[in-house]
């Protein structure tokens, strides 16, 4: 290899390194034109589109650098995660099977085998396997983790938030460290307690039916909810809200975990609560029927597409807004987005703007958004903080899932105990939407006109 080469392949993974994508996926691609034999660098670049949600790219780097170098565990390792991203467990499994054979016992491999079963919507294989593993690394956060997900998907909520519990040591989640103590079961009466939020806004809106598993112990129950729910919760019975700035001039006494209200209810008893009942406030509805008056004699659906661009998972249980615009064609149905966020930008940019009107660049929080929802006829969405407000309102929901989806979803049926209300649809092919996306345009025909 000539030294400008070098020089290349050293600019390249620098740059990688530093995050700059845009200049290591070019130096990647001008190194590899001149040395297209360099299965290290062609793995780099699958890690880079890896990172960038360009999952096919991915894979076709991942293959051909195990083409060069079938031997290597990093490279094979790359290859199985890929895999695994895209719903091709059979051949994760395999690889990594094979891995365990030269390095018996490692957990990661072990962890993602688990996490495969689970991705099949084996909760069972996927159980028996982690509980395995366990035994003999009991103090892998990662396998209780896994553990904790299939036990969920499985519904068996008593054990799997007792096992969630190890979310804390897995790394995903920075520790808590405040100036109070955590609650571990001492007597609250009179005492102040105080719940801390955890993860997204749905996950928020899905807990706040534990606050029950409080009451009953004579505590005084805070909410530390700051933001765009503020509003929504303000009204929940028998809590007060309550800020940073408020625990730092008034600390309570105990805290306790959003997620950890669950396993305290869990344990005593097997029924899923109803969802938290939401507050919108006067001036929201307004703001609502105003957007929806123009439209008194069609049929309003409101839409979202996408969640959180920061949550690492958002690319496979998001799709596109252009995926609603078939929906659009159909006579007398008027679609809304629902959606505030920075994925707008190529909805405004190819002018479905025009076709599914915009209602959400200006509210104020999801107060505002819960109120434009109880205007519409029927909401439709991916599965992201929309869903759990809609089906706490108990409104008309369907909410669209990738393969692989959360645990309150399971992985079959058309229904969730967690909102009985709710209609599901199923991805049935990893990263194929226009499946499902049809399966919803014939719904929405049929609850148009029945006969059809």
């Amino acid at each position: 290899m000539t030294p400008a080469l070098q020089k290349l392949r050293m600019k390249a993974t620098r740059s990688h390194q530093a995050g700059e994508l845009d200049k290591a996926a070019r130096a990647y691609a001008a190194f590899l034109a001149a040395v297209p034999n360099d299965a290290v660098i062609w793995s780099n670049l699958g890690v880079l589109h890896r990172v960038r949600d360009n999952h096919q790219m991915a894979l076709r780097c991942h293959r051909r650098a195990c083409a060069l170098n079938a031997s290597d565990v990093g490279l094979r390792n790359n290859l199985a995660n890929t895999l695994s991203d895209i719903g091709q467990y059979t051949e994760s499994m395999a690889l990594r099977c094979a891995i365990l054979e030269e390095k018996p016992n490692d957990p990661n491999h072990l962890a993602m085998i688990g996490r495969c079963y689970r991705g099949m919507g084996d909760y069972a294989a996927a159980i028996d396997h982690l509980t395995a593993a366990i035994k003999g690394l009991p103090d892998d956060a990662e396998l209780q983790l896994q553990l904790a997900f299939a036990q969920l998907g499985k519904g068996d909520y008593r054990t799997g938030f007792e096992t969630y519990k190890a979310r804390w040591q897995a790394g995903e989640l920075k520790p808590r460290n405040l100036p109070f103590p955590e609650w571990k079961g001492e007597d609250l009466t009179d005492m102040r307690i105080v719940v801390m939020p955890e993860q997204g806004f749905g996950d928020a809106v899905l807990f706040m039916r534990f606050l029950s598993a409080l009451q009953g112990r004579g505590a005084i129950v805070n909410v530390l909810i700051e933001g765009p729910l503020r509003r929504l919760l303000s009204k929940l019975p028998q809590v007060t809200m309550v800020s940073i700035e408020d625990l730092k001039a008034d600390p309570p006494d105990y805290w306790i975990n959003m997620m950890d209200l669950a396993a305290l209810h869990f344990a005593q008893s097997p029924d899923i609560p109803a969802p938290a009942m939401l507050h919108i406030p006067d001036d929201a509805r307004q703001r609502a029927r105003g957007i929806a008056a123009p439209y008194p004699d069609r049929f309003k659906v409101g839409v979202v597409w996408t969640g959180s661009a920061t949550y690492k998972g958002n690319a496979f249980r998001s799709f596109s807004h252009a995926d609603f615009l078939p929906l659009t064609d159909l006579p007398g149905v008027q679609l809304f987005s629902l959606y505030k966020g920075p994925y707008l930008a190529s909805y405004h940019a190819d002018g479905t703007d025009a076709l599914i009107l915009d209602t959400a660049s200006s509210e104020r929080d999801f107060a505002d958004c819960a109120a434009t929802m109880t205007e519409m006829d029927l909401i439709i969405t991916s599965d992201t903080a929309t869903a759990h407000v809609a089906g706490s309102l108990e409104l008309d929901v369907w909410t669209v899932l990738h393969w692989d989806p959360f645990w309150v979803w399971t992985h079959s049926g058309d229904t969730t105990r967690w909102y009985p209300g709710m209609r599901l649809f199923r991805q049935q092919t990893p990263l194929d939407w226009s499946s499902v996306m049809a399966e919803v345009k014939t719904a929405l025909e049929h609850r148009l006109d029945p006969t059809t």
